[in-house]
C-alpha cells in the first residue's frame, strides 16, 4: 500500500456524498468494489447493526484492521440487504480509502486471513466514482434450491429447503411465466422497518425452474426485489407444485396487489434455500479510473524449488 504518486491517480470528480446508517464518506476518495460470498448460515443478514452480528459488521471489521481506517471512512455500502439466514456467491459491496493501492493482492489476501471461513472476498478492484454497489445494478439474481425427496441430502441441509412432498415441476414452471414482465409486487412484498417507500413495480426477466435430480433450482432476474418477495413467490410455487392451487392463481393474486391475498395460500419460504447469486451492472460504471492497481481475484501459491529429495 502507498499513498497517491500524484495527481493522475485520483479519482477524476470528487466522490458523492452517500449516507449509509449515517456514515458519510471522507472527500476526494478512492473507491474499491468487493465481490463477497457468504454462508448466511450464522448470520442476521447482511445489514448493519449492533446485535446479532451481521455479515456487513463482520466485513466492516476485517477492513478497519486491514486498513487501519474507522468505520467513518470507510462507508461500506452493499448492494442487497439479504435476509438472516440467506446466502450469497455474488453480493457487491463498495468502500472508501482517502489512499489508492500499488496492487490490491495484499489486501486481498489480508482480508480473507481476517474474515471467518464462510465469508470470502472473491475479488477487489478500483471503482469509478459513478460507481454504486446499489445504485449502479441493472438487475440482480437469486436461486432457491428445493431438495425434492423423502429423505434430506445431510451436505444439502443448510442451502436447500427439504420438500417431502412431491412436486409437480411442470405447474410450476407454468406458473413462474406468470411473474415474468413488469408487474406490481405489492402482494409479495412484506412490510420493512428498514427503508423508505419502495416502488412496487418491478421487471422480472427471467423465471426458471430447473430439474437437477432430487434437486429442484428456481432461478428468478429481475430489477430489483421488493422485501421478501423472492422468497413469498417460491413459496406460492411451491404449493402450486404440490398441486394444492391452481397456477393461474399468480396472476390473481398479483392483481390484488394485497399481501393478505397471498397468505391465504402461501407463507413465506425458509431463508436457507436462498442464494444472492450475482448483480449486473451498467457497463460504464464498471470502467476502472486511471492511475488504479489491476482487479485481483486472489493468488494462487506456487512451490518454486522442490525441498524434498529426490532418488533415482
Amino acid at each position: 500500500m502507498r499513498y497517491a504518486a500524484g495527481v493522475g491517480a485520483l479519482l477524476n470528480s470528487i466522490a458523492p456524498v452517500e449516507l449509509e446508517n449515517g456514515v458519510k464518506p471522507v472527500q476526494d476518495a478512492y473507491k474499491w468494489r468487493l465481490v463477497l460470498a457468504y454462508d448466511g448460515t450464522h448470520y442476521a443478514g447482511w445489514q448493519y447493526q449492533q446485535s446479532p452480528p451481521t455479515v456487513q459488521c463482520t466485513v466492516e471489521k476485517a477492513l478497519t484492521q486491514a486498513t487501519k481506517l474507522q468505520r467513518k471512512d470507510l462507508c461500506l455500502v452493499g448492494s442487497s440487504r439479504t435476509d438472516a439466514g440467506v446466502h450469497a456467491w455474488g453480493q457487491v459491496a463498495h468502500f472508501f480509502t482517502p489512499f489508492n493501492y500499488d496492487n490490491l493482492e495484499e489486501l486481498h489476501a489480508a482480508l480473507n486471513g481476517l474474515l471467518p471461513s464462510d465469508i470470502r472476498v472473491r475479488e477487489i478492484s478500483p471503482a469509478s466514482a459513478e460507481f454504486h454497489a446499489r445504485f449502479s445494478a441493472k438487475s440482480k439474481i437469486y436461486h432457491y434450491k428445493i431438495y425434492n425427496d423423502t429423505i434430506m441430502d445431510p451436505f444439502q441441509r443448510h442451502f436447500a429447503f427439504h420438500s417431502v412432498y412431491k412436486l409437480n415441476s411442470t405447474v410450476m414452471k407454468e406458473a413462474a411465466k406468470y411473474f415474468v414482465g413488469k408487474h406490481d409486487f405489492s402482494a409479495f412484498a412484506n412490510a420493512s422497518h428498514n427503508d423508505r417507500v419502495p416502488d412496487p413495480v418491478k421487471h422480472i426477466f427471467r423465471f426458471d425452474v430447473k430439474e437437477m435430480g432430487a434437486l429442484l433450482q428456481l432461478e428468478v432476474e429481475g430489477s430489483g426485489f421488493l422485501y421478501r418477495q423472492v422468497r413469498n413467490m417460491v413459496a406460492l410455487l411451491l404449493q402450486i407444485g404440490r398441486e394444492a392451487i391452481p397456477p393461474e392463481i399468480v396472476p390473481h393474486i398479483l392483481a390484488s396487489r394485497d399481501r393478505k391475498e397471498l397468505a391465504k395460500y402461501s407463507l413465506s419460504s425458509p431463508p436457507h434455500g436462498l442464494c444472492l447469486v450475482s448483480i449486473n451492472y451498467n457497463e460504464s460504471h464498471l470502467l476502472p479510473p486511471p492511475g488504479c492497481p489491476a482487479n485481483s481475484f486472489g493468488r494462487h501459491h506456487t512451490i518454486r524449488k522442490c525441498k524434498v529429495p529426490f532418488f533415482y
